[in-house]
């Protein structure tokens, strides 16, 4: 992962008559940041979270999708032979191999979080909603006003850039694409009605909590039951209550607690029972048993 920041080029500064005007530029210039990272995981996905003021992006293309929530400001782009406006909260849908450009709407600029899922990506995604082996999705929208699955995307931009836990990365990816398809793309494919899976869903359960120190994928659990990832998570949420990832912290906090009743130090229970460290462990005990591990700690007379 890399940051930079992007100044004012040449030809920019060729045509700025003004001292103040250049200076004006260099100021707005600073104030951009950009982060662009991969996930190897998630067949390198590509994402990107930036604040741009002045730069302005020539005519481009991308191979796979472009998909992204403004989080301040608005971008304006030509897309299809129009010019398009994206304000804050809007979600941004660019198909493969258009043309674009972009560029701010107002002198604030835009902030955004941008993804750059592999054609492949989405059209597993379709196929796992339908059921059956789909095409390619098609957003006929460039800019959709979605509140509720911009939050989901904004969510999954930071789970991508942030969370340790492969099986958390794995579904929230999968569910937000299979929204994203089902409510956005040209052809809305119904999910598969689900049906009552009690047996493979306690294997999988049982799964999790005898390998709960481990960074389980999504695939790794969808194998292990022979089921889609898709299916495993939709029908997994229907009957448990939450998505696997929930259950897995869940279960990982239920160890935790008898380890720091069995005196374990809370440094060494958080690598124990898997989490990354001890804050990690920290933020999910309090926030499902109410107290820190600690303060259980201490109430267990340690």
């Amino acid at each position: 992962m890399w940051s930079f920041s992007l100044f004012p080029d040449e030809e920019e500064i060729k045509g700025v008559s003004h001292p103040e005007s250049l200076l004006s530029m260099n100021l707005a210039a600073i104030q951009e940041h950009t982060q662009f990272w991969r996930d190897p995981a998630l067949s390198n996905l590509e994402l990107l979270r930036a604040t741009y003021i002045t730069h302005a992006f020539a005519p481009h293309i991308h191979e796979g999708y472009a998909i992204g929530v403004i989080e301040s400001g608005a971008e304006q782009f030509k897309y299809r032979r129009s010019l398009h406006v994206a304000p804050r909260g809007s979600i941004v849908l660019i198909n493969p191999g258009e043309m674009h450009t972009g560029e701010a709407a107002s002198e604030q600029g835009w902030t955004y979080r941008m993804l750059y899922p592999d054609v492949s990506l989405l059209q597993r995604a379709a196929s796992e909603v339908a059921g059956k082996q789909q095409d390619v999705p098609f957003f006929p929208a460039p800019v959709v006003d979605d509140p509720m699955l911009a939050a989901q995307l904004l969510r999954l931009h930071a789970t991508l850039e942030n969370s340790p836990s492969a099986l958390e990365r794995d579904s929230r990816f999968l569910w937000v694409l299979a929204q994203l398809i089902s409510r956005h793309a040209d052809s809305h494919a119904s999910l598969r009605p689900l049906r009552e899976q009690q047996t493979w869903v306690a294997q999988v359960r049982a799964y999790l909590e005898d390998h709960y120190a481990e960074n389980v994928s999504l695939e790794q659990l969808a194998s292990f039951v022979n089921v889609s990832p898709f299916h495993l998570l939709r029908v997994f949420r229907d009957v448990v209550g939450l998505p696997p990832h929930n259950y897995l912290t869940q279960v990982r906090v239920s160890r935790a607690r008898h380890l720091l009743q069995a005196s374990l130090r809370p440094a060494e229970v958080a690598l124990a029972v898997g989490f990354t460290d001890q804050s990690h462990l920290t933020k999910h005990f309090k926030a499902l048993v109410g107290v820190t591990p600690a303060r259980y700690a201490q109430g267990h007379g340690r």
